[in-house]
């Protein structure tokens, strides 16, 4: 093999290694090894997530803001999603479109439907509910979801007395509810000695962001070195998922409006596959030639449908 070939495919090679991690190339072992805690980079945004609270309100027990705060911080820091608020912002997002649609705002103001962006993941941050420390029985790992105090956050994956925590996140994508990754992190009081990437623990910013008590707490910034192992992790887990999630997923379902016929041609003539009534379901395969829709019923039937006789489903 000459030497131009093997150059060109060393460059293909780095390219397509350089996309698959979106991450920065040094991983969280290596960061941890090295002696420094810093949360990771992406050269782009591997999709739109929202972050979701947890069921249980464990965190109310050690006088720390919710998770939820500390995760959003780690996804706007290391720009590896595009962040949509689906909490308080919201909530605040909604008054405003009520007030558009009362015609209260001013002319120009230009709120109203079909500009909310959508997610493609919900990332939910939890306790692991078997800790090690805890004896490590299957019977004391179901008891972590019942049990409450600190008892029951020791069973849950934090140990107040040995400075422990163990973590969860998991994200699910919202077109298919297929969990797409899921990453357990751990922290103890011998790595609250790594030295902060960045700065000290005050500029990290996690108290302005409603993260009260990881910053300057000791079992604050125990957890919050267990998440940030869990998220470096599903960051360079998450970096092989589809650039375009909406496009990779089925398509949403249509339902027919009025009676119609499925052609075997796009062309919307000649052989009928066979005759469709109105309120049947319909799955577009994606493929479209002007009006015409490539689309199959619920018996695996398939062919060209006019997209003036249905709507998307509700």
């Amino acid at each position: 093999m000459s030497s131009k070939v093997l150059l060109r495919t060393g460059l293909v090679l780095a390219v397509a290694l350089a996309f698959a991690v979106p991450a920065s190339a040094e991983s969280a072992r290596h960061k941890k090894e090295r002696g420094e805690a810093q949360i990771p980079q992406c050269s782009h945004r591997i999709g739109t997530i929202a972050v979701q609270e947890p069921e249980r309100n464990w965190w109310a027990e050690y006088h720390l803001g919710s998770p939820e705060a500390l995760i959003k911080v780690f996804v706007m820091r290391s720009r590896c999603f595009t962040l949509v608020d689906r909490n308080k912002g919201l909530a605040a997002a909604q008054q405003e479109r009520a007030l558009a649609s009362g015609g209260d705002l001013r002319q120009g103001s230009n709120i109203g439907k079909g500009q909310i962006k959508a997610a493609d993941y919900v990332l939910v941050p939890d306790l692991i509910s078997q800790n090690s420390d805890a004896g490590g029985s299957a019977l004391t790992g179901a008891l972590g979801n019942w049990v409450g105090g600190h008892a029951g956050a020791v069973i849950g994956g934090i140990n107040i007395h040995s400075k422990t925590a163990d973590v969860l996140l998991t994200v699910t994508d919202v077109r298919s509810t297929e969990q797409v990754a899921m990453e357990e992190g751990h922290a103890d009081k011998t790595d609250l000695s790594l030295g902060i990437g960045g700065g000290g623990w005050g500029s990290w910013g996690f108290a302005a962001a409603g993260a009260y008590g990881y910053e300057n707490t000791e079992i604050g910034q125990v957890v919050t070195l267990a998440y940030l192992d869990a998220y470096s992790n599903l960051v360079e887990q998450l970096g092989g998922l589809p650039g375009n999630a909406s496009a990779a997923n089925e398509q949403q379902a249509v339902t027919l409006t009025r009676a119609a016929n499925m052609y075997a041609s796009s062309k919307g003539t000649g052989k009928v596959v066979r005759k469709l009534s109105a309120g049947m379901m319909l799955y577009p395969t994606g493929d479209k030639e002007g009006a015409m829709w490539d689309v199959k019923d619920e018996l695996g039937n398939e062919g060209w449908v006019s997209s003036m006789a249905f709507e998307l489903a509700k």
